[in-house]
């Protein structure tokens, strides 16, 4: 078990390490072959240049400007400048309201952090419980409310900041809930034009045996929608083409590394093997081989797009519906199209950067299906991995490595090496363990069929939130505990057993503060050195670069990666919450990681991540769910907590908290979540309004017309052949259909389960 010492190495491993990182990046951004490596935001936009220096050959690699190096920390107050508005204008609302998230935690912990340390810590160390228990505990595990003895009146402390903290955290979370729900709102309406605004996805489309899927989507919403409908999209299964392209980049690449080395030396012919990897089978002419290989692929893209064009069964039962007017389009995207709620489904389209295209194709009545095996092995995921989770957690623990490696008992017991492994190892083993968990449960959600990336990115942090939920948080404790403790459950009755586990759960806070330190400190000075990227961005540049296109294309600028750190912060949350009232001891690392991170992540926002996508802050009320879900959890835990303390009284007390705080979080969902998932027709009327009379002219139709083409056909001579053209007017009275039901009779396609009256009907309706 960490005492003192431990983590005072682990401070120091990690506070140098992260120091390391912030000299290595103050010196490497101030280089100008690096200057798209950490401003690539400015080079996208336009507004920077690759630094030229006159003179010696040398400058234009090497900043030779000594003054320069003396300001190595002003990008911090730079980073701080630049006020919110101005920010959410140059990055987005998204990542301004991401950066918020850090600030709900600093205003959340740092008046919590003062009144437990002036109230509870004095509490907790003044007791001497510890010392005369069998319990295995530390230095530190003196400032918890394991020092408590059993039965002391001395827990009214406990109870009572366990009241202000919930309410200082739901006063917090309120003001916050409001102030977004109010930039959203400014932010829609100040926004400029954007074809998501206009545009529904329609999806679960029903077949008819008399028209296409264009044809009965023009038909469908010119019938039901004819004073709002504009044009539409259908939507083609060109995953087998994306895939062909992309194919084809790759082996362009592969030419073009290859012609520059053949250029740099042109006495001899690189060659390479057609095997896997290039490591296996015949030996051939590299620059030859990739030409021959990128014109079948380009044969075989040709044929697939014929394919595409001409086969029906290419078109998916969905398609983008553009509207005249954002007040139609709310209309049709939060309204139920037909008496049969399975079909004609509609919903606000993506932004056509936001769409996920893969995904598109997948049959509607599959989803369900997929959900459900998701769930599953989502679930299996969860309960498999708390076995290494326990395997990692007995070796962060002395006896454990003891046992498992007898002959490393000399090495562990020197005094700094002991202190390494208890303040040091148990934290970076967690951090090494979760690092392919993100790409996994992306995977998982891309399995699910989700549409946009905004989507896929929401649902993957919240499987990733559960999986640390149970996985980090409840299985190190519970695991941990039980490994640190396992001596005196062996020797003591088992009606004791609940009791010495109450105590040990508070002492498992050293654990986690290795882990926040390495991970809330170390990791996030890592994050702004940008290692990988700088290191990728120079082997393109020496191998694949030839022009300033392909310079540009080398750059990665990245993005904030919602779906792994936003459920990281939550653990800090949750932490944080769970042990103020308990340990804490544990508060100060968690505030330095928050007012640490907001510095980092507002300059990476600034000056290197280029959002894929904007969905107006659609994600704080999964963000507020998850804060309140943390502050439950704290207070079931505490009143579990002193119910082995012997202060069974205090229940009732405390159950009014999760009570109270539930109510709270029902309150929050009524007054503010329609503001993020609904479009207030008010607002949609009052933008089309104001609209109209500033730019009265403009070609709406064609600004939407190609807006939602799948990206492989964009920049082609085939826009045209995915697009609806010569389409009737809105005063034209007869609604143009192929349907032979239609013609002939009032009764409706068996395949529409629409009650639409027939065109005959229509027609004499609109002569009345």
């Amino acid at each position: 078990m960490a005492n003192i010492k431990d983590i005072g190495l682990s401070a120091a491993i990690n506070i140098l390490g992260a120091i390391a990182f912030l000299l290595a990046f103050a010196f490497l951004r101030l280089q100008p072959i690096n200057d798209r490596v950490y401003f690539p935001k400015w080079y996208l936009k336009g507004a920077r240049e690759s630094p030229s220096h006159g003179g010696t050959f040398v400058r234009k690699f090497v900043n030779l400007d000594m003054r320069s190096y003396l300001k190595f920390l002003s990008w911090m107050p730079a980073a701080l400048k630049m006020p919110e508005d101005e920010l959410i204008s140059h990055a987005g609302l998204d990542s301004a309201v991401y950066l918020r998230i850090y600030l709900v935690g600093l205003k959340i912990f740092a008046p919590i952090s003062i009144l437990a340390f002036s109230v509870l810590v004095p509490v907790n160390w003044t007791n001497d419980t510890l010392e005369f228990s069998k319990v295995q505990h530390s230095n530190i595990d003196k400032l918890s409310i394991s020092n408590i003895p059993v039965g002391s009146k001395r827990f009214i402390a406990h109870l009572t900041m366990a009241y202000v903290f919930t309410f200082w955290t739901c006063y917090v979370l309120l003001r916050e809930y409001e102030i977004i729900a109010q930039m959203r709102l400014r932010f829609l309406a100040s926004e400029k034009r954007r074809p998501d605004q206009f545009t529904v996805l329609v999806r679960n489309i029903p077949p008819d045996p008399d028209e296409s899927i264009g044809e009965l989507v023009e038909h469908f919403f010119l019938v039901n929608h004819p004073d709002h409908y504009l044009t539409h999209q259908v939507v083609y299964n060109a995953n087998k083409l994306a895939k062909l392209v992309k194919e084809k980049m790759k082996m362009q690449n592969w030419l073009d590394y290859y012609q520059l080395k053949f250029e740099r030396n042109a006495s001899k012919r690189p060659t390479t093997k057609t095997g896997f990897l290039g490591c296996f089978g015949a030996k051939v002419d590299a620059i030859e081989y990739y030409k021959t290989e990128i014109e079948r692929i380009e044969n075989e893209e040709a044929e697939e797009r014929e394919k595409i064009i001409k086969d029906p069964k290419s078109v998916v039962p969905a398609a983008f519906v553009s509207f005249r007017s954002r007040w139609g389009a709310a209309v049709c995207a939060q309204t139920q199209q037909t008496s049969n709620p399975t079909v004609w489904l509609t919903e606000w389209a993506p932004e056509p950067r936001d769409v996920y295209w893969d995904n598109l194709c997948i049959p509607f009545v599959s989803l369900t299906v997929r959900r459900l095996i998701m769930a599953v092995a989502f679930f299996f995921l969860n309960f498999f991995y708390v076995i290494p989770i326990a395997f990692v957690q007995s070796l962060a623990n002395l006896e454990g490595i003891e046992k498992a490696a007898p002959f490393l008992k000399p090495l562990i017991e020197i005094p700094t090496i002991k202190s390494f492994i208890q303040g040091f190892l148990p934290g970076i083993a967690l951090k090494i363990f979760l690092i392919l968990l993100p790409s996994i449960l992306m995977f998982m959600s891309k399995v699910e069929g989700l549409t946009s990336i905004s989507s896929l990115e929401r649902r993957s942090a919240s499987k990733y939130y559960i999986f640390i939920f149970f996985n980090v948080f409840l299985a190190s404790i519970i695991a941990g505990s039980a490994l640190e403790q396992l001596k005196s459950f062996l020797h003591q009755s088992a009606n004791e057993i609940p009791r010495t586990v109450g105590v040990a759960i508070p002492m498992k806070a050293t654990f986690f503060i290795t882990y926040v330190m390495v991970d809330g400190w170390a990791g996030v000075a890592g994050e702004i050195l940008r290692l990988k990227p700088l290191v990728i961005f120079h082997l393109k540049n020496f191998f694949l670069v030839k022009t300033e296109k392909d310079r540009e294309e080398a750059m990665d600028p990245g993005s904030i990666g919602f779906d792994s750190n936003e459920p990281q912060i939550q653990l800090y949350f949750l932490l944080g919450l769970v042990y103020a009232a308990v340990t804490p001891f544990l508060l100060p690392f968690i505030l330095i990681f928050f007012a640490f991170a907001y510095i980092v992540y507002r300059h990476q926002i600034i000056n290197v991540y280029n959002q894929e996508y904007e969905s107006a802050a659609a994600f704080w009320p999964s963000v507020h769910g998850r804060i309140i879900t943390a502050l439950i959890i704290s207070q079931f835990l505490l009143l579990g907590l002193l119910s082995t303390k012997g202060a069974g009284q205090s229940t009732p007390v405390l159950l009014v908290l999760p009570v109270v705080t539930f109510y709270f979080h029902k309150y929050c969902k009524n007054r503010y979540e329609p503001t993020f998932v609904k479009c207030p027709l008010q607002e949609a009327m009052k933008k089309d309004t104001l609209e109209r009379a500033r730019d009265p002219g403009f070609d709406l139709k064609g600004y939407l017309m190609t807006a939602y083409i799948h990206p492989v056909f964009k920049g082609d001579d085939d826009d045209e052949k995915f697009s609806i053209v010569d389409e009737p007017e809105a005063e034209q009275v007869l609604v143009a259909t192929k349907r032979q039901s239609r013609r002939n009779t009032p009764v409706p396609s068996k395949y529409n389960d629409s009650d639409s009256p027939s065109l005959p009907e229509i027609v004499n309706d609109q002569r009345l």
